[in-house]
Protein backbone atom coordinates (compact mmCIF):
# COMPACT_ATOMS: atom_id res chain seq x y z
CA UNK A 1 0.00 0.00 0.00
CA UNK A 2 1.10 3.56 -0.65
CA UNK A 3 2.25 5.66 2.26
CA UNK A 4 0.13 8.77 2.69
CA UNK A 5 0.52 11.48 5.29
CA UNK A 6 -2.49 12.14 7.51
CA UNK A 7 -3.40 15.79 7.96
CA UNK A 8 -6.38 16.77 10.05
CA UNK A 9 -8.77 19.04 8.16
CA UNK A 10 -11.14 21.03 10.32
CA UNK A 11 -13.88 23.31 9.02
CA UNK A 12 -16.95 24.85 10.57
CA UNK A 13 -20.35 23.49 9.69
CA UNK A 14 -20.95 26.61 7.57
CA UNK A 15 -17.69 26.04 5.68
CA UNK A 16 -18.63 22.40 4.92
CA UNK A 17 -22.09 23.49 3.74
CA UNK A 18 -20.55 26.08 1.42
CA UNK A 19 -18.05 23.57 0.00
CA UNK A 20 -20.38 20.60 -0.58
CA UNK A 21 -23.64 19.97 -2.38
CA UNK A 22 -26.60 19.26 -0.08
CA UNK A 23 -26.34 15.52 -0.87
CA UNK A 24 -22.57 15.44 -0.27
CA UNK A 25 -23.08 17.27 3.02
CA UNK A 26 -25.88 14.92 4.15
CA UNK A 27 -23.80 11.84 3.46
CA UNK A 28 -20.31 12.90 4.54
CA UNK A 29 -21.04 15.25 7.43
CA UNK A 30 -24.33 13.79 8.74
CA UNK A 31 -23.47 10.10 8.20
CA UNK A 32 -26.13 9.54 5.56
CA UNK A 33 -26.36 6.90 2.86
CA UNK A 34 -27.20 7.30 -0.80
CA UNK A 35 -29.78 5.01 -2.36
CA UNK A 36 -28.37 1.84 -3.92
CA UNK A 37 -27.53 2.20 -7.63
CA UNK A 38 -27.80 6.02 -7.44
CA UNK A 39 -24.14 6.95 -7.03
CA UNK A 40 -22.00 8.45 -9.78
CA UNK A 41 -21.01 5.94 -12.46
CA UNK A 42 -17.48 4.83 -11.68
CA UNK A 43 -16.49 2.61 -14.62
CA UNK A 44 -14.59 -0.49 -13.50
CA UNK A 45 -12.43 -0.29 -16.62
CA UNK A 46 -11.01 3.15 -15.84
CA UNK A 47 -7.65 3.31 -14.07
CA UNK A 48 -7.02 5.96 -11.46
CA UNK A 49 -7.60 6.91 -7.84
CA UNK A 50 -10.61 7.75 -5.71
CA UNK A 51 -10.44 10.73 -3.36
CA UNK A 52 -12.47 12.15 -0.49
CA UNK A 53 -14.96 14.69 -1.86
CA UNK A 54 -14.48 16.85 1.25
CA UNK A 55 -10.70 17.19 1.48
CA UNK A 56 -9.21 15.44 -1.57
CA UNK A 57 -7.30 12.76 0.36
CA UNK A 58 -6.44 9.73 -1.80
CA UNK A 59 -8.49 6.81 -0.48
CA UNK A 60 -8.70 3.92 -2.97
CA UNK A 61 -7.03 2.73 -6.15
CA UNK A 62 -9.00 1.47 -9.13
CA UNK A 63 -7.04 -1.80 -8.94
CA UNK A 64 -8.95 -2.67 -5.73
CA UNK A 65 -12.43 -1.77 -7.05
CA UNK A 66 -14.86 -4.58 -7.85
CA UNK A 67 -18.53 -5.02 -8.74
CA UNK A 68 -20.18 -6.23 -5.54
CA UNK A 69 -23.69 -6.09 -7.01
CA UNK A 70 -24.83 -4.05 -4.01
CA UNK A 71 -25.31 -0.75 -5.84
CA UNK A 72 -22.45 1.08 -4.13
CA UNK A 73 -18.80 1.42 -5.19
CA UNK A 74 -16.85 -1.37 -3.48
CA UNK A 75 -13.15 -1.88 -2.87
CA UNK A 76 -11.07 -4.66 -1.30
CA UNK A 77 -8.81 -2.27 0.63
CA UNK A 78 -7.88 1.40 1.03
CA UNK A 79 -4.82 2.75 -0.79
CA UNK A 80 -2.90 2.87 2.50
CA UNK A 81 -3.41 1.89 6.13
CA UNK A 82 -3.68 5.54 7.16
CA UNK A 83 -6.14 6.65 4.46
CA UNK A 84 -9.28 5.79 6.43
CA UNK A 85 -10.34 5.32 10.04
CA UNK A 86 -12.72 2.68 11.39
CA UNK A 87 -15.49 3.48 13.89
CA UNK A 88 -18.06 1.25 15.55
CA UNK A 89 -21.56 2.03 14.25
CA UNK A 90 -24.59 0.71 16.15
CA UNK A 91 -27.26 2.75 14.33
CA UNK A 92 -30.43 1.08 13.10
CA UNK A 93 -30.09 -1.86 15.51
CA UNK A 94 -27.01 -3.23 13.73
CA UNK A 95 -23.35 -3.33 14.64
CA UNK A 96 -21.19 -2.34 11.67
CA UNK A 97 -17.78 -0.83 11.04
CA UNK A 98 -18.09 2.68 9.69
CA UNK A 99 -15.33 4.02 7.42
CA UNK A 100 -14.33 7.69 7.61
CA UNK A 101 -11.67 9.75 5.87
CA UNK A 102 -8.64 9.88 8.16
CA UNK A 103 -7.98 13.54 7.32
CA UNK A 104 -11.39 15.21 7.61
CA UNK A 105 -13.58 12.60 9.36
CA UNK A 106 -16.03 12.44 6.43
CA UNK A 107 -18.41 9.49 6.54
CA UNK A 108 -17.61 7.34 3.49
CA UNK A 109 -19.48 4.08 4.10
CA UNK A 110 -18.90 0.76 5.87
CA UNK A 111 -16.63 -2.28 5.59
CA UNK A 112 -17.98 -5.82 5.60
CA UNK A 113 -16.22 -9.23 5.84
CA UNK A 114 -17.79 -10.60 2.64
CA UNK A 115 -15.46 -9.34 -0.07
CA UNK A 116 -13.28 -11.20 -2.55
CA UNK A 117 -9.63 -12.23 -2.23
CA UNK A 118 -7.08 -11.10 -1.36
CA UNK A 119 -8.55 -9.35 1.72
CA UNK A 120 -12.02 -10.86 2.04
CA UNK A 121 -13.26 -7.35 2.78
CA UNK A 122 -15.82 -5.17 1.02
CA UNK A 123 -15.33 -1.46 1.57
CA UNK A 124 -18.82 -0.35 0.54
CA UNK A 125 -18.59 3.39 -0.11
CA UNK A 126 -21.07 6.12 -0.95
CA UNK A 127 -20.16 7.27 -4.46
CA UNK A 128 -21.19 10.84 -3.62
CA UNK A 129 -18.42 10.86 -1.00
CA UNK A 130 -15.77 10.15 -3.65
CA UNK A 131 -14.22 11.87 -6.63
CA UNK A 132 -12.27 10.03 -9.34
CA UNK A 133 -8.94 11.10 -10.80
CA UNK A 134 -8.00 9.18 -13.99
CA UNK A 135 -4.47 7.80 -14.20
CA UNK A 136 -2.10 9.63 -16.48
CA UNK A 137 -1.58 7.79 -19.74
Amino acid sequence: MADTKTLKVEKTDAEWRALLTPEQYRITRQHGTERAFSSPDFDLGKKGTYHCVCCGKTLYGSDTKFNSGTGWPSFTQPISTDAVDEHRDTAYGMTRTEIRCADCDAHLGHVFPDGPAPTGLRYCMNGVALTFEPAET
